[in-house]
């Protein structure tokens, strides 16, 4: 039975090109430059990070997020940016009984700006900030089922990539839930790892309540 979903937040709850687009902006970049590369490190299996480094060597993501806010341009995002079937997909699941979280790799200021959007929907809001360890490390994987009071196999853990999400969430134990949407499930999507690993693959989020509601209904038949 499934009776947790905990998700993902860049590219499965925050559309995240405006953001990077101001990331673009930042490195004095044209942003068209700027997703072609990015989307090229992810295709080639690199770290997105490596996209920053292509036009400034040496780029540290850490110091220039801080010379951004000194700047007064932070790193932001806002309901606007929220996918559309975000609010819509939280609210069913909620009344269909799931207990619901949120947990990616996040900045403290991001967790901020998360618990301001999302307190009164959700259980659970952690990130590899607060918890000092970053997906896809086991580490991050096992605070989230530590802060939710089902079986690590009660959870189903929602998000948008195979190597940082689907691959280190099955193998804490969860089931997942890969979403189509972002440039890593679009690059992503026909390997492998794409059709074989995720407990569910779907092209939206509304999807989720209908496929765990069958998963269930099925759990209880076979017992």
């Amino acid at each position: 039975m499934i009776r947790a979903a905990i998700f993902d937040v860049g590219e499965c709850l925050v559309d995240e090109t405006r953001e990077y687009g101001t990331w673009a902006d930042w490195l004095g970049v044209p942003r068209h430059t700027f997703h072609a590369m990015f989307g090229s490190v992810i295709a080639q299996g690199r770290d997105y990070r490596e996209t920053f480094q292509e036009f400034r060597p040496g780029f540290d993501l850490y110091e220039e997020r801080e010379k951004r806010a000194a700047a007064g341009q932070p790193e932001s995002f806002g309901e606007e940016d929220l996918y559309e079937d975000v609010r819509p997909a939280l609210r069913q699941l909620r009344a269909d009984g799931l207990w619901l979280g949120i947990a990616g790799n996040q900045t403290v200021r991001a967790g901020g700006i998360l618990r301001a959007l999302f307190s009164d929907d959700v259980d659970l809001i952690g990130t590899s900030d607060d918890w000092g360890a970053s997906k896809p490390d086991p580490e991050f994987f096992k605070r989230v089922a530590d802060a939710v009071p089902f079986e690590v196999g009660e959870i189903v853990y929602v998000g948008d990539r195979c190597d940082n999400d689907i691959r280190p969430a099955g193998q804490a134990g969860m089931h997942t839930a890969l979403v189509h949407r972002g440039p890593w499930a679009t690059i992503q999507w026909t390997s492998a790892e794409a059709l074989e690993l995720p407990t569910f693959r779907v092209e939206g989020l509304l999807e989720l309540s209908g496929r765990v509601h069958e998963f269930n209904a099925s759990a209880r038949s076979t017992r």
